[in-house]
């Protein structure tokens, strides 16, 4: 089985290196790879090592129209050279030419994993057309949550009987694995000694993440906890506004612009936190969620995303409305029930929903279905 995986803008992705080493460890199925980045992405390099082959297009999304055009026929030569059984695509800006590409090249299977819904809804609805194009030309679509696969159906009338829902995955072990010496530089670097509670922010600095909302909670929350932290992790386009609106609620003590951490260090500081608080608009998955429900960290969250499907409100996290009143009123609502309790149950759903080996199941079982293999 030979499968021909699509990815712009990213030199780098963690969980298709997963999935490489497992099917170099398995010996199946073979992968080759295609990838639209401005740079010779890093990729390459990791892929190759496994055995696979890349193929690199040159491509920048400052020009999305003209690059997606230019990358449109060279996608179709390579895709109609490699002879794949199946072509599956992960981003908008590489499933738009790969699906359009593997129709007119004839492959059977063309399966997209829908990562992106919503983001043209929410910023640029002229390229909403562009989504359901892509759905009708690919003969499978992986759904990474309940409420991608519904906003799927209805928004982008999709066919209901293309949709799997195979949610994403992360490795346990890995996001989970606490270094006492990092925790003790960002404890010293944060300044969380002697704060509570201490709740955490992972995300973007952009519109949709929701930061003005928890900042409006701040303002709630510390005139019953004085010394509450929130920590801003996340850089963005953003990111000098919500700084203004912090210094403008009077909150410079009590909000801390983190900047970005390492990806090794993000289990150590979710080790920091009492609180894990998410206030997205539409989120397709939210990594975040599952990085620190492993962690044991219990969740704050606007009922979206991974956290939509993994949430009980009140017994493995708490749900709220994306606004400061609400999102203030979960907070001090997490705070009066057994915090430990909830971060348990959280992680026990994590471990249940969201690790790789499910991801890697699920992801081949379309595949195998799709094939005729089951």
């Amino acid at each position: 089985m030979h499968i021909v995986h699509t990815f712009s803008n990213c030199s780098s992705v963690p969980y298709m290196s997963w999935f490489a080493a497992r099917a170099s460890r398995e010996g199946s199925p073979r992968y080759s790879f295609i990838l639209m980045h401005p740079e010779r992405p890093r990729m390459i390099d990791e892929m190759e090592a496994y055995g696979f082959k890349c193929i690199w297009i040159k491509y920048s999304d400052r020009h999305r129209k003209r690059g997606i055009l230019k990358t449109l026929p060279l996608m179709w030569w390579h895709i109609l050279r490699l002879r794949p059984d199946v072509v599956h695509s992960h981003l908008f800006d590489d499933s738009l030419p790969a699906m359009i590409a593997a129709w007119a090249a004839r492959v059977k299977v063309r399966a997209v994993t829908k990562q992106w819904t919503g983001v043209h809804w929410l910023q640029a609805p002229r390229w909403v057309w562009t989504d359901r194009l892509i759905n009708r030309l690919a003969t499978h679509l992986i759904a990474v949550t309940g409420e991608c696969k519904q906003f799927m159906i209805d928004m982008e009338h999709a066919d209901p009987a293309k949709i799997h829902l195979v949610h994403h995955g992360i490795d346990p072990g890995a996001e989970t694995r606490v270094d006492a010496g990092t925790v003790d530089q960002l404890r010293q670097r944060f300044r969380t000694e002697g704060r509570f509670p201490v709740i955490g922010t992972v995300a973007r600095m952009i519109e949709w993440k929701g930061h003005r909302p928890i900042v409006d909670a701040a303002q709630v929350v510390v005139e019953r906890h004085p010394r509450a932290l929130f920590l801003f992790c996340g850089m963005g386009e953003l990111e000098k506004n919500v700084r203004k609106y912090v210094e403008e609620k009077g909150l410079a003590d009590h909000i801390l612009f983190t900047g970005r951490i390492p990806r090794p260090d993000m289990p150590s500081f979710y080790s920091l936190l009492d609180i894990y608080l998410h206030a997205a608009q539409l989120e397709p998955f939210g990594f975040v969620y599952p990085e620190a429900m492993m962690n044991a960290v219990p969740v704050v969250s606007t009922p979206t995303g991974a956290a939509r499907d993994a949430l009980e409100d009140g017994k493995s996290g708490i749900l709220v409305e994306r606004n400061g009143a609400a999102i203030a009123k979960g907070i001090e609502r997490l705070l009066q029930l057994d915090r430990h309790a909830i971060g348990q149950a959280g992680r026990e759903a994590a471990l249940r929903l969201f690790t790789f080996d499910r991801m890697w199941a699920g992801t081949l079982k379309v595949y195998h279905q799709a094939l005729g293999k089951e």
